[in-house]
């Protein structure tokens, strides 16, 4: 079993004591207490006991401050030492045989990197007289992370192995499916001990901790940044709703396509993480394209075309790269609309942006046969991007973003992140908008806010709308189903999106 332990640092007794209850209410195994400001041992006797959770309890530096924890061993469950702070003293504590004293976690941080020594230091934890040993470094990169679950699978008693900060996320969730004996988590998202930690609530919700064990899938998101990406919360949800036994989490890769390509061939190949499908993200799409043409796997022939993969499965070693987001787009614009695919041949569309996913509705449209005008702050790269597509079934052509005002088009699609959060106030056609009546359709794929200034425009004109929301859940309502073969959960997946974004 792998114990879920919130870390709570001790500044005030009854403060920590209201802590430690609403740690078990959450849903904790054990608390940790760091008492690193406590002098009293009056007060050390006072915060252990009487707990209804198992109590670690740490204090760093340690220093001559050894009886003070002494005093803790006799009510705690188990006591942590730093490797730093001598073999006479950790001596000191494990003199005794374990029934008749409190558990000893012997450790090893390093807040700067991956120590250069990571095996040696693990060897001497090891061949100390600790119950648990417990290793800790700074993530240089997602990689760490591997290295971390390495240790566990390899452990000679119980271990905790975890990476701190940002790219060391996914230690701290996937702890429990590598057989870690604990990993830590904040009460809240003010609290925590150290780089990295994830409110309770989060690893049991967001990261469905009860529900992770050996032979869970990973699957996650891969960008950078990757912090503030709502995926994770779609489609672990969707997970829990459908019952499929899969874990979501965002992966921060550094940008270039080396790193890309450092990180799916250490991830891919890794045994026992069972990593079963990937969204890309910003700015790593062209980059999984260019993988996946290097690796001969097979790629959707729109996604080629488009130039970018957003979408990896993978099957044991086979991999299939597509874009899930030109097919959102269509469902969008055809079901608002109440048509089909084939009803686009000839209707005349203005594409605002011609960044990505400009790109990537330029080229689905274009597919179709529709006529796409591409209007973009710079003109020269509307003019590129309407020469690549023009005359592949459908019409691009370019033209100043000034002019937009005055087109003629049945449906305008915003591309570009005018209007996002918190430019709430900005349009993509600036205080003039284009005529509109009931017949014109106004998609707008920010989906910060739900409805954009440019949404409410074309409604008050009476044009039908679409917000951003929907191509974001529909791009991931395609990934859910390429991965688990199962009919993603819509309403679930709209609801997650809606209710994170008006908190």
């Amino acid at each position: 079993m792998t114990h879920l332990c919130v870390a709570i640092f001790v500044t005030d007794i009854a403060k920590a004591k209201r802590e430690i209850a609403l740690a078990g209410e959450a849903g904790a195994d054990m608390v940790e207490l760091r008492i690193d400001e406590l002098t009293d041992p009056d007060q050390v006797a006072a915060i252990v006991k009487g707990n209804s959770l198992p109590i670690i309890v740490t204090r760093r530096p340690l220093g001559e401050e050894a009886s003070l924890l002494q005093i803790a061993a006799d009510e705690a469950e188990y006591v942590d030492i730093e490797l730093t702070d001598g073999a006479d003293t950790i001596a000191s504590f494990t003199e005794l045989s374990r029934d008749s004293r409190a558990g000893v976690i012997i450790s090893s941080h390093d807040f700067a990197g991956r120590p250069e020594r990571l095996y040696n230091i693990l060897n001497e934890l090891n061949a100390l007289r600790g119950d648990v040993t417990k290793i800790v470094w700074t993530a240089r990169t997602v990689r760490d992370n591997l290295e971390a679950f390495e240790i566990l699978q390899n452990k000679q008693k119980p271990t905790i192995a975890l990476c701190m900060s940002e790219a060391g996320l996914i230690s701290r969730i996937l702890a429990k499916k590598f057989g870690a004996f604990l990993t830590f988590a904040s009460l809240d998202s003010a609290g925590g001990t150290a780089p990295g930690q994830i409110p309770i609530a989060d690893m049991k919700r967001l990261y469905r901790w009860d529900a992770i064990n050996a032979n869970t899938k990973v699957y996650g998101v891969v960008g950078n940044p990757i912090s503030h990406s709502m995926s994770p919360a779609i489609h672990n949800a969707a997970f829990d709703h459908v019952g499929h036994d899969g874990v979501y989490l965002p992966l921060l890769v550094e940008s270039g396509y080396e790193s890309f390509k450092a990180f799916m061939e250490s991830f891919l190949h890794f045994d026992g993480l069972d990593l079963a499908g990937l969204s890309i993200t910003i700015p790593h799409k062209e980059n999984a394209l260019h993988y996946l043409q290097e690796k001969k796997a097979e790629i959707e022939p729109l996604a080629m075309r488009i130039g970018a993969v957003n979408t990896i499965v993978i099957d044991g070693k086979k991999l299939r790269g597509f874009s899930s987001d030109y097919a959102a787009i269509l469902d969008s614009i055809t079901d608002a609309l109440g048509n089909t695919r084939q009803d686009l041949a000839g209707v005349r569309v203005a594409v605002i942006g011609a960044g990505g996913t400009g790109r990537t509705a330029v080229a689905a449209l274009a597919h179709c046969g529709a006529t796409v005008v591409v209007y973009n702050r710079t003109r020269d790269r509307a003019n590129a991007l309407a020469a690549e597509f023009n005359g592949k079934t459908g019409k691009v052509v370019a033209a100043a973003l000034e002019k937009l005002c005055d087109s003629c088009c049945e449906i305008y699609i915003n591309a570009s992140s005018v209007g996002m959060f918190p430019a709430v106030n900005q349009t993509p056609w600036g205080s003039t908008p284009p005529k509109m009546d009931n017949e014109t359709l106004v998609f707008d794929t920010v989906y910060n806010p739900l409805q954009t200034k440019m949404l409410r425009e074309a409604a008050a004109a009476g044009a039908k709308t679409v917000g951003g929301i929907e191509m974001f859940v529909r791009q991931a309502a395609g990934q859910f189903f390429a991965w688990t073969a199962k009919p993603p959960p819509l309403q679930v997946m709209r609801r997650v999106v809606e209710e994170r974004l008006v908190r």
